[in-house]
């Protein structure tokens, strides 16, 4: 039975049914309608303001990779400068490979590109020296916590570093959907209270983050970057077997299967989440130590780093985090976390 005819264009062959509509759609209809749709996502949400100086943060793989190529070919429209901002976090085996993709694509699309390292920024702590920190501690299966942390902390200096106004991540439906999954599992109501919206708006002196992708799928993220011919680092990360997001994954692909409007159901359902006032989280403040926005005493990455450095990684994790909070200086000085932090 042939192709039908692309329902926009009506000239050439369908090449795709869009996952969620069911719409027919050639290869060059469809990318234009994603990139409609991210745009619209941008402009609605007032994610980005003319004149912006955006940092992109690109780890290689696809969702990262099709935000950059997205955000390039909307950026006359957006009146936006980009800035691609990877991290290193001192991976053996994966990382390397993944930087080279992001090197790649940045010379490919002529953007500028700054890679900032977990070594030089968090006293000489790698991903794989956490990961033998905390091979003994009963905690192994937490280097995606340390990580995401980190990561995050990471990104912020490198877009400080760079001059950007503001933060973009390639975050789509379905890893916002296993975000919610994961806090509802863990009953982690904070972080269920900020979870929705399209991003953060910049409390406390950190830059303003967003994501455009959020209401794209994870399948038309990657039908765009195969109709659009883009390269993109793959494989997996060496840690992501232990993390509690796979069993997260697992339960949102079984969901979907039974009711296909479940991942934007889930992320939706983040947006119009109210608690009552006996369960919202304090209102964030400064870390005691570094100055960074913080629910507690102690930012999270801070608290992580001061379990590593006295061996004793469990106390960041959990309960664990009330001794680190008592020995913390109230009302100190805003320093970072560590020496080679103040380069930023």
């Amino acid at each position: 039975m042939p192709a039908p005819t692309c329902a926009s264009c009506h000239t050439a062959r369908a090449n795709l049914r869009r996952p969620r509509s069911g719409q027919a759609l050639c290869g060059a209809c469809f990318c234009n309608a994603f990139e409609a749709e991210v745009l619209h996502t941008v402009l609605a949400g007032r994610l980005l303001p003319r004149g912006a100086v955006v940092a992109v943060g690109a780890s290689g793989g696809k969702d990262s990779t099709v935000l950059a190529h997205v955000l390039r070919a909307l950026a006359p429209q957006l009146d936006i400068s980009l800035h691609l901002v990877a991290v290193d976090e001192g991976i053996g085996g994966y990382r390397d490979a993944a930087l080279a993709a992001v090197r790649h694509q940045a010379a490919r699309w002529e953007l500028p590109l700054t890679v900032v390292a977990y070594e030089d920024l968090f006293g000489g702590w790698t991903m794989d020296a956490v990961a033998r920190s905390t091979a003994g501690s009963g905690r192994s299966r937490s280097c995606c916590t340390f990580c995401g942390v980190l990561r995050r902390r990471a990104l912020e200096e490198g877009a400080r570093l760079v001059g950007a106004t503001h933060i973009v991540t390639g975050h789509n439906a379905d890893d916002m959907a296993e975000t919610v999954l994961m806090n509802f599992l863990r009953g982690d109501a904070g972080r269920l209270a900020r979870g929705g919206g399209l991003g953060s708006p910049g409390e406390g002196g950190a830059l303003p983050r967003c994501r455009p992708l959020q209401l794209a799928s994870q399948k038309e993220v990657v039908l765009y970057a195969h109709f659009r011919r883009l390269h993109y680092f793959s494989e997996e990360c060496v840690y992501a077997p232990e993390a509690f997001r796979g069993h997260a994954r697992d339960l949102l692909k079984l969901l979907e299967a039974a009711r296909p409007s479940a991942v934007l159901d889930l992320v939706h359902s983040a947006e119009r989440l109210a608690l009552a006032p006996t369960a919202r989280p304090p209102r964030p403040s400064a870390c005691s130590r570094c100055g960074a926005l913080a629910s507690r005493a102690l930012c999270q990455a801070c608290a992580l780093l001061d379990g590593l450095n006295r061996g004793l990684p469990r106390l960041a994790i959990g309960k664990g985090r009330r001794e680190l909070e008592e020995e913390a200086p109230r009302g100190g000085r805003s320093v970072p976390a560590t020496d080679s932090l103040t380069a930023f």
